[in-house]
């Protein structure tokens, strides 16, 4: 599992036929600090989230799991959104 920062939304007029009725986001991957780990990806929101929300995403065949379905092409899902983060960091202050 993975953290990233909803960042936007992708509208598609055409989708694979078990992805139909499914949210797409764009998500920019992060670190615990809320920096940028990465280039941004489109992931399936499996819980509603909405921009500027940090969430929770998974990756690979795992990402199939979250959906109604058996099969899907998804390579990434946001199964999570994150309320609040607290790291080592955090404790220090």
């Amino acid at each position: 599992m993975f953290l990233a920062k909803v960042i936007g939304n992708l509208w598609a007029t055409r989708k694979y036929e078990s992805l139909e009725g499914s949210s797409f986001r764009i998500i920019q991957p992060i670190n615990s600090n809320h920096q940028n780990t990465g280039s941004p990806l489109i992931a399936v929101d499996t819980v509603g989230a909405g921009s500027g929300e940090i969430v929770v995403y998974i990756t690979a065949s795992e990402a199939v799991i979250p959906l109604p379905v058996d099969m899907a092409p998804v390579d990434a899902s946001i199964v999570a959104i994150v309320d609040s983060l607290y790291t080592d960091k955090n404790l220090k202050n």
